[in-house]
């Protein structure tokens, strides 16, 4: 994400995402002036804050599907969680500070996945010696030896190969036996931790997370105790290497880059935050925690520091991205203070007709892709005709405008009643192609197109 410009960031989220340009354009430019703000003296750099921004639009029309994408394209640590998760404190419910936490464990489990894969080649090199010292124990590795006695015993005054030389033999036929996979369904003992019996803590509510460190706090008192099993000698590999792989990396560095990437670079999405937003015409009927959690959110997204178990996290340069559908309430019901630290807004348009047909037909994992290559399983060939792509996208668009709209979601809906019939009865019809044109869509879809009523149960 570090070196992409704002261009090739809407270009990699067009694959995925039909339309749309302005959400696309800003979140684009948000993620630019991370790396942009990296650049400066950091005596300014610490100055500038992050922009966050609202995403305003109705549901299935791209906000959450932006994120998700948005989160795979970054290499930064990016959580995304519901606002309907929390309530204020002294409800049944999470604690807003625990996002923060999450946040840093997606830091830590980033980080330290790319230091294993700094440490890969070194750690397979050592667990291949192990797995040798475990099918050959007479042999050791020359770093386990006593270079001071071998020199005297190794060869005879005949001149013949004593048992050292004749172990190592061994030892690099068996390493080639293992390279070659010969040697995968041997049975080998190997020492393997046994995870100690969880204990259950009753946590109350929004407690969780002291129950995750009450946790953490046992598994150092009462560490994994070793056993030894027998097991299959590639299986054995597996468990070498994450043992080799945990002794080479420097789990305080670990820690600190995490940390500095969190605090620096960090991305937390908050979906359906109109949840938590009482509309001004719902009066005191509205739930009585929703103010509450605004409050909550206010100083985290403002800038405090939250206690983790990795140490102390300031949260005044993370991006916070909100969305929400927006139906009953506006954006402008939000508190004040909360509404000042989200500048950005932009409005998602809902879907139509043509939007619905490139979404089934341009994205790399589009509908037409998914269902074919589920049903080529089968052995049947499914070929979606464009006149039968038409019918479906027009008549997503018109459910959509007769029931609740429900943006692209509609379109898993119409897929499955068309194709319910062919997913039965796939297995038996192995070897056929099926054509799926409007002759075909309209056929499926004629009972819930002549009974408006049932078109509301069924789509």
């Amino acid at each position: 994400m570090n070196t992409l410009t704002p261009r090739e960031i809407v270009s990699e989220l067009d694959k995925f995402i039909i339309g749309q340009e302005q959400a696309k354009r800003m979140v684009a430019i948000a993620m630019r002036n991370r790396w942009r703000r990296q650049q400066l003296d950091p005596e300014l750099r610490e100055e500038i804050a992050p922009k966050n921004i609202i995403m305003i639009g109705p549901t299935g029309v791209g906000k959450t599907e932006i994120a998700r994408r948005l989160s795979k394209l970054s290499g930064a640590p990016f959580f995304k969680v519901e606002a309907t998760k929390f309530t204020e404190v002294g409800y049944v419910g999470r604690d807003v500070e625990s996002m923060v936490r999450d946040l840093m464990e997606i830091g830590i489990n980033l980080v330290r996945s790319e230091e294993l894969e700094r440490v890969k080649i070194k750690a397979e090199h050592n667990a291949e010696e192990k797995l040798l010292d475990l099918l050959l124990p007479s042999s050791k590795r020359r770093e386990d030896t006593d270079f001071s006695k071998l020199d005297a015993i190794e060869i005879s005054p005949t001149g013949d190969a004593e048992p050292a030389q004749r172990t190592d033999s061994t030892r690099e036929k068996l390493r080639q036996l293992w390279r070659q996979n010969k040697l995968d369904d041997r049975v080998v003992e190997i020492e393997a931790s046994v995870q100690a019996p969880q204990m259950e803590i009753m946590a109350m509510p929004g407690m969780e997370d002291m129950e995750m460190q009450f946790r953490d706090m046992f598994s150092r008192v009462f560490p994994n105790k070793k056993k030894r099993r027998k097991i299959k000698v590639k299986d054995a590999y597996q468990l070498l290497i994450q043992e080799e792989s945990d002794k080479l990396i420097d789990h305080d560095k670990v820690t600190e880059q995490a940390k500095e990437r969190v605090e620096e670079s960090g991305i937390i999405f908050i979906d359906e935050i109109d949840k938590i937003v009482s509309s001004a015409n719902a009066g005191a009927k509205s739930d009585v925690s929703r103010e509450g959690v605004q409050r909550d959110l206010l100083p985290i997204v403002e800038g405090c520091v939250v206690n983790t178990k990795y140490g102390m996290i300031r949260t005044d340069h993370i991006l916070f991205i909100a969305a929400g559908a927006f139906h009953i309430s506006k954006p402008s019901d939000l508190v004040p203070e909360l509404q000042g630290r989200f500048p950005l807004r932009v409005e998602l348009q809902p879907l139509g007709k043509n939007e619905f047909l490139r979404i089934i037909t341009e994205p790399k994992n589009a509908l037409t892709v998914q269902y074919a290559a589920l049903l080529a399983t089968e052995g049947v060939n499914v070929v979606f005709s464009q006149d039968g792509l038409e019918e479906i996208a027009a008549f997503a668009e018109l459910t959509n405008m007769e029931t609740e709209n429900i943006g692209a979601r509609r379109l898993y809906t119409l897929f499955e009643k068309i194709l319910t019939d062919l997913s039965f009865n796939a297995p038996d019809q192995n070897g056929t192609t099926v054509q799926v044109d409007a002759a075909y869509v309209r056929e499926k879809l004629a009972d819930v197109r002549e009974d408006r009523d049932l078109s509301r149960y069924i789509l």
